[in-house]
């Protein structure tokens, strides 16, 4: 039951730190009304988290990023890029076979964000596409009329759609990421492959019960220490859930891969839960090619 060595795991949440981190988390700052929030906090949900990690400055951070998933045996990680995250545009084209490139999408801009997917897509070669519900301006739920051309645009191009379901750290309202909502969304999206990040609780019962109901249905573990993995999930994993599992990180917003790997090894994964969780669940699920990084 020890974690493996040598899988070379596939994180399915990164990002490059550098100077400009604060200004990951504009784009949600209008829903923030409390003091901290808005003046204290470094990024929303630090109240959660101890020892958030502090990156030293250095004079190629995507260099640093790539020592560190050396360094914890991390093969590939998942990126989001645009136009403006001119570092992890950056790191895709410097590395390709570590860097998997996806978008983060607001359902907000219509049809034009249907025809940015399709640009990403085909200029980018974008794996997935990311949201954040809750962190919307203004707020959308997971089941609302305004996602579903971005969830007939996944079907139609085979991509997974990753949102945060779940209580937001963040200080924001919880009601957009309800867990009970995602039941709409694969019943009328049956091919759709969706992905919940940032843990779902407290409805962690009800993400398994919708995972054994729906086969397009999976769960990585973003934004989570993995001393703090769900119980109800671990379970699920060591049993029927084995293929629906999956490894996600936090760095650098709130975790560094140490604090990961460190904790990872009191994970009680079964032996043939371990290469599922950290890579061939991610392989298949995002169709990526079973390569070394390089």
């Amino acid at each position: 039951m020890a974690m493996p060595t040598g899988v070379g795991a596939i994180d399915l949440m990164m990002n490059i730190p550098g100077s400009d981190q604060k200004s990951w988390y504009e784009f949600m700052k209008p829903l923030f009304l409390d003091y901290e929030s808005r003046n204290v906090f470094e990024f929303p949900a630090q109240y959660m988290f101890r020892n958030v990690p502090k990156i030293e400055e250095c004079g190629d951070y995507v260099e640093y990023t790539i020592q560190q998933m050396d360094l914890w045996g991390v093969e590939r990680a998942m990126l989001g890029i645009d136009y403006a995250t001119t570092i992890n545009m950056e790191a895709v084209k410097r590395y390709p076979k570590r860097f998997i490139p996806t978008l983060g999408v607001n359902p907000n801009n219509a049809m034009e964000e249907v025809r940015k997917i399709e640009r990403f897509h085909k200029e980018f070669g974008i794996k997935s596409l990311t949201g954040f519900p809750s962190g919307l301006c203004p707020q959308v739920p997971l089941n609302d009329k305004r996602w579903y051309p971005i969830y007939a645009k996944c079907v139609e191009l085979d991509l997974p759609i990753q949102l945060c379901v779940g209580v937001p750290g963040p200080r924001i309202p919880m009601a957009p990421q309800k867990v009970e909502l995602i039941d709409e969304v694969c019943w009328f999206f049956p091919e759709l492959k969706f992905v919940m990040r940032h843990g779902a609780e407290p409805w962690t019962e009800l993400a398994v019960k919708l995972m054994l109901k729906y086969p397009n249905l999976y769960y990585c573990t973003s934004a989570f220490a993995p001393r703090h993995y769900p119980k109800a999930i671990i379970d699920y994993a060591n049993t029927r859930g084995s293929d629906k599992i999956m490894y996600a990180g936090y760095f650098p917003m709130g975790l560094s891969l140490e604090r990961i790997f460190t904790d990872m090894k009191q994970v009680p994964f079964k032996d043939n839960v371990w290469p599922k969780f950290l890579r061939e669940n991610a392989l298949r699920v995002f169709g990526l090619d079973d390569t070394d990084g390089e």
